[in-house]
């Protein structure tokens, strides 16, 4: 379990004395509106509404006017502190934060998550920005800082393409750049890494690179995304058998050697360079069987002698050299000519 936040008070206690100035029904309303009764399950207008037999727009009103009460009571006066302690931990978080981390950063209680809910929407200090196509909800406790962090983001989005795979420092690194006029105790590592959780549009796989959250990179879909990361993590060309035990280990998928491999066969992002031995084609392999890259090199280079032959090929396919040389004498595709090379039949 991740370390939590201390905080001091109790988000029970404050939130029971901050609706103890409301009437039974009001203070009814607003426990199940926001999940501070037994159950955490936060109701919504129209299910409050059939409840008491008013309309959802009845129900609002009483929400409102609930919280309006709340916030001219002695009784929020008295709750200073616990809030003053709330707008110091979001701005030790970095003054803007996702409210999925704020939450669990504070308890992995559902209940007590929801009375630090209710706390953030009747705080003065506190401005909430709902989820829209870019950010996902946000608390905020400076606008003009979380104006520059989203824009930030933005620029961030913008410049990746839908294939890139970007480390954490690097990402940061970038994010960071375009970040101008913030204070230095908020650049560091920590703080970067929450405010990109606050983006919708960029994400981190589950090896820690970063990219565009719809990408099939970060968001791995199949056997063969998975199997994309892990033989691009692994840096050179792997075996199917390799790939499988590793997309279980790496991602806890269940991973069948022959299913691996059938789907391995199918996609062009890979290149089967050996017995069994896959590499990626972004890396520069030829595609095809060893015939096909003979045709490639003589295509691109003209006649070559046999050991010019063995040499390229061997830089494309982990073959052993009689494997190539077989190869050679198919005279349906390659002819020797007098002076030892090798070449295309026309």
């Amino acid at each position: 379990m991740a370390k939590k936040n201390i905080i001091s008070f109790k988000p029970k206690n404050v939130t029971k004395n901050l609706v103890s100035v409301l009437t039974d029904r009001a203070k009814d309303v607003i426990s199940n509106r926001y999940g501070l009764g037994t159950s955490v399950k936060r109701m919504t207008l129209e299910a409050i509404g059939k409840k008491y037999d008013i309309t959802r727009e009845r129900v609002r009103q009483i929400e409102n006017h609930s919280l309006g009460l709340i916030r001219k009571s002695k009784e929020y006066t008295r709750q200073e502190t616990a809030f003053l302690e709330l707008q110091e931990l979001i701005h030790a978080m970095g003054c803007l934060v996702s409210e999925d981390d704020l939450l669990e950063a504070i308890s992995d209680d559902s209940l007590t998550q929801n009375h630090i809910h209710f706390m953030l929407v009747i705080g003065d200090a506190f401005i909430k920005s709902k989820e829209d196509e870019h950010f996902k909800h946000r608390w905020c406790v400076d606008t003009d800082l979380s104006e520059k962090v989203e824009a930030s983001l933005k620029k961030v989005y913008a410049a990746l393409s839908d294939a890139d795979l970007i480390s954490e420092p690097d990402m940061i690194k970038a994010f960071l750049g375009h970040l101008v006029d913030v204070a230095d105790e908020f650049k560091n590592e920590e703080v970067a890494k929450r405010w990109l959780n606050v983006s919708k549009k960029v994400a981190k796989n589950p090896l820690g690179e970063w990219g565009k959250a719809k990408s099939n990179n970060i968001s791995a879909k199949g056997m063969r995304d998975y199997a994309y990361l892990v033989i691009r993590k692994h840096g050179s060309p792997i075996h199917f058998k390799e790939v499988a035990k590793a997309i279980e280990t790496m991602f806890g998928k269940k991973a069948h050697v022959a299913t691996t491999h059938n789907e391995l066969i199918k996609d062009k992002r890979f290149v089967l360079v050996g017995r069994g031995l896959y590499a990626l084609a972004e890396w520069g392999y030829m595609s095809g069987v060893v015939k096909d890259v003979i045709k490639k090199i003589l295509e691109k280079d003209g006649p070559l002698t046999k050991e010019e032959i063995v040499d390229k090929v061997l830089k494309e396919r982990y073959v052993k050299e009689n494997t190539i040389l077989v190869n050679l004498q198919n005279g349906a595709f390659f002819r020797k000519s007098r002076d030892g090379k090798y070449a295309l039949v026309k």
